[in-house]
């Protein structure tokens, strides 16, 4: 398993974020988590690279005991780990290519000040992987003058450089209008395919997470409510984990409060 998460127990004061969560992922899957906000999406998924520490239960991600790392050793899972963000957390004033070679940092020493102070084989990696997202011809363009769906398809090459095993997106197409969206998702998606990456992605588009991933895991309240094959689930089945008091697991029925 590339991510085995038991009886996860997390709380930010008196709120219970996460009431015993159980997740297991296997190699190259693609899996969304689903829920309405405050359900511990982003809270599971921040765990999964050491951003969040747990109250209880256990967390391991590529082998490793994401609690007991420290230091060195949760550095080292972090570089195995890329992320996507729903803001793109690019600096603007740079240009395309510079933004997608930081995320070569952690395979390089010391600090890379400008575009020719990279490596000749990290700056053709790096084209290569925007020509993958469809940006090659503005390699050089500011990052802020491109469009948001732009800009992410930058943060995706930046993530690819990166050389992960496993791909956590953090509602990575919220900011971004619907045929954005999709075709973001599909690029998204479509990479980690052609690269074996497995990927984790939290959503609040119900039809996002039918259309390109392999299963849903449904959130309420802390607590998964549903795990199944997307091959098995409709939209109405999933819009009750926003509405419904009622949703499944498998083939047992969880009450949630009305």
């Amino acid at each position: 398993m590339i991510i085995e998460v038991r009886g996860l127990v997390k709380a930010f004061g008196t709120v219970s974020a996460l009431a015993g969560v159980d997740l297991a992922v296997r190699q190259g899957e693609t899996v969304a988590l689903l829920g309405p906000s405050g359900s511990g999406k982003s809270t599971l998924l921040r765990h999964l690279n050491g951003l969040t520490r747990p109250d209880g239960g256990s967390v391991r991600v590529l082998g490793v005991d994401v609690a007991a790392a420290r230091g060195g050793d949760l550095r080292s899972l972090r570089r195995r780990i890329g992320v996507v963000f729903q803001q793109f957390n690019l600096i603007g004033r740079l240009t395309v290519l510079e933004n997608v070679l930081s995320g070569a940092l952690g395979r390089v020493r010391g600090p890379r000040y400008g575009i020719l102070t990279w490596p000749r084989a990290i700056r053709r990696e790096a084209l290569e992987h925007l020509d993958r997202v469809g940006l090659a011809e503005r390699a050089y363009t500011r990052a802020d003058g491109l469009s948001g769906g732009q800009q992410q398809r930058v943060a995706i090459a930046r993530m690819l450089l990166q050389r992960p095993e496993l791909v956590l997106a953090d509602e990575p197409v919220a900011s971004l209008d619907p045929e954005t969206a999709a075709s973001v998702m599909d690029l998204l998606v479509r990479v980690c395919r052609e690269d074996g990456l497995t990927m984790v992605c939290t959503l609040h588009q119900v039809e996002l997470a039918l259309r390109w991933t392999e299963r849903v895991v449904g959130l309420r309240e802390g607590r998964v409510r549903l795990d199944e094959a997307t091959s098995l689930l409709d939209e109405v089945r999933l819009r009750g984990l926003y509405t419904a008091a009622q949703v499944t697991v498998g083939a047992r029925t969880a009450t949630g409060p009305s």
